[in-house]
């Protein structure tokens, strides 16, 4: 049986709650409540879900000090990471942002107006429009990434190197994993 902290992967032997997580001690509690279950998913998709609720305002508030929102960010930081000249069609940027057209379309509106993106014509179908980054918006892309990352630096101190690569490595293949099975299923599906 698990009970939360024993035969779990967390604290093994650590039954007096020091050194435990959040999710120990709600995983202690469901084991109290729902002994039968095993809540070894919590252990890693609930930590993965805490880790994005603790960080999540600090990337909120990086983003802000720059006069942006994350969803504004994804937009400039899309086009700034597509390589020069830094354009790109709405379907591939709404398809790289896996977002709706409608939920871009407000996004690119905000940012036209502040002079971040340009909508062009595309040279090859003047019916197209391509998204194209302003030079402000590249330089407002890059400040802005580069301040996320050293943010998101200071949030990884407590691993040494090798943790930090074994932790990238682990959670790459848990992503892919997840991402084949998604893909399968629209494959079946039809999608």
């Amino acid at each position: 049986m698990m009970n939360g902290t024993e035969g779990d992967g967390d604290r093994p032997g650590d039954e007096d709650g020091s050194g435990d997580d959040h999710v120990d001690r709600l995983r202690r509690q469901w084991a109290v409540e729902l002994p039968d279950l095993d809540t070894e998913p919590m252990a890693i998709l609930g930590r993965a879900f805490r880790l994005s609720n603790l960080v999540r305002p600090s990337i909120e508030a990086t983003f802000a000090d720059f006069g942006l929102d994350r969803g504004e960010f994804d937009v400039i930081a899309t086009l700034r990471r597509s390589g020069a000249p830094y354009r790109l069609t709405p379907t591939e940027m709404y398809s790289a942002l896996m977002i709706s057209s409608g939920g871009l379309t407000h996004r690119l509106d905000r940012l036209e107006k502040a002079g971040l993106i340009r909508r062009e014509k595309s040279p090859r179908d003047g019916r197209s429009v391509l998204v194209a980054l302003s030079e402000a918006g590249a330089a407002l892309a890059e400040k802005a990434f580069r301040t996320d990352m050293a943010s998101g630096s200071s949030f990884l101190q407590a691993l040494d190197g090798k943790e930090r690569e074994a932790l990238a490595a682990l959670l790459r293949k848990l992503i892919a994993g997840i991402e084949s099975e998604e893909a399968r299923g629209e494959d079946e599906n039809g999608g």
